[in-house]
């Protein structure tokens, strides 16, 4: 009996060793096929480059000549430099360059603002003799922060009658936003140019400043006006502005950056590092709209200093900005974390170039192919 439970002992060892041994087999092999599943999940398919690359080499209606950025979730997806900075010397453009963003300029006067509203300094609804009590035209008691800002204030010029009741059309505004501009510094008894400046240097955008008069401006690049093929360096001290003129036109579309410091302001200013969730829903939410070339001149909304494409299936946020020979679109889209950086220093002025057709016809194919690639998706 002995030697019987001993030779069974034997046999139940060996068959708890097999068992042991396919439970590590089965193991490996399903370890082998999560891997594997790991291994298929490819990044989305790069649709996007080869057509961006196929517009730009086209010259009809005309050349592109500048830079193009694409990130998603910090990532760079698409960078690339095309041209010269310089075409009297053939000096090639870098991503490094600093050029004017004109219109731009508005979203970083709206922050300006909304920071102050956090500090319970301004009040969106309050009218401009609130803030500006000897400024004289009498719309000046019928005007509020809020319709400076999302361009429903009727403002065409300071010496003009408004074009309709304050909040009851959309009017694009420089003028308003020069007010804005004094607006912040009568309520921060600072400049304006130090405030911009001071935030840049809080945000690390360490390429940015607001364009002064008179100084050397570092850095910025070349603009050129584009006629029948031809380009013209833009001498832009031969366009007028004096000190005080300059100084409300700086809120509008006077400052300078490059697509790095760009980034940098997109990703911030909507992942709550620059206002509080309150502040900032104020500014995407559009309580205006109004049609902009940049934005294939459908009617989108507008709020603080952006355009809100929100009849797009890809809901996006950004603005264009051009003038002085440069010419650009930044656009975001919130729910992929997408940002667009597309800049030019030439300026189309053939055909009908106030519409903007051509002066943004590769901002706008390039933001179609964008719209409808795998990045959006």
């Amino acid at each position: 009996m002995a030697v019987i439970r001993k030779t069974q002992n034997k046999l139940f060892m060996k068959y708890i060793f097999k068992i042991s041994m396919l439970i590590v087999i089965l193991s490996t092999i399903g370890c082998k096929s999560d891997k594997n599943k790991v291994t298929d999940h490819k990044e989305p398919i790069d649709d996007y480059s080869e057509k961006i690359d196929s517009l730009i080499a086209v010259t009809h209606p005309r050349f592109f000549n500048g830079i193009i950025q694409i990130t998603k979730n910090g990532k760079t997806k698409y960078l690339k430099e095309f041209g010269y900075s310089d075409f009297e010397n053939k000096i090639p453009i870098s991503i490094n360059d600093k050029f004017r963003i004109m219109s731009n300029s508005k979203q970083i006067t709206a922050v300006l603002i909304l920071k102050e509203v956090e500090k319970g300094r301004i009040d969106l609804q309050n009218p401009i003799s609130e803030y500006l009590p000897n400024f004289e035209p009498n719309w000046a008691d019928t005007i509020t922060i809020h319709q400076l800002l999302n361009m429903s204030s009727g403002i065409i010029s300071l010496e003009k009658p408004l074009l309709f009741e304050p909040g009851k059309g959309y009017r694009y505004s420089n003028p308003g936003y020069g007010l804005l501009g004094r607006i912040l510094e009568k309520v921060t008894g600072k400049e304006y140019i130090q405030l911009a400046n001071h935030m840049f240097k809080e945000l690390g955008m360490n390429d940015s400043y607001c364009y002064e008069l008179d100084t050397s401006n570092e850095g910025l690049i070349n603009g050129y006006w584009l006629e029948n093929g031809k380009l013209n360096l833009v001498e832009f001290d031969s366009m007028g502005f004096t000190k005080e003129s300059w100084k409300d036109f700086i809120p509008a579309g006077g400052i300078i950056s490059n697509a790095h410091d760009l980034n940098i302001w997109d990703t911030k200013l909507h992942n709550g590092e620059i206002l509080n969730s309150v502040s900032h829903k104020e500014m995407v939410t559009p309580s205006n709209s109004g049609p902009h070339a940049a934005f294939d001149n459908d009617t989108i909304g507008y709020a603080y200093g952006l355009r809100i494409h929100n009849r797009h299936p890809v809901q996006h946020l950004g603005h264009g900005g051009r003038g002085f020979g440069f010419a650009s679109i930044k656009f975001y889209i919130p729910e992929k974390d997408v940002d667009v950086i597309i800049w030019e220093n030439i300026y189309a002025r053939d055909n009908d170039w106030m519409a903007g057709d051509i002066v943004y016809h590769f901002e706008n194919e390039i933001r179609k192919i964008v719209l409808n690639s795998s990045l959006s998706k």
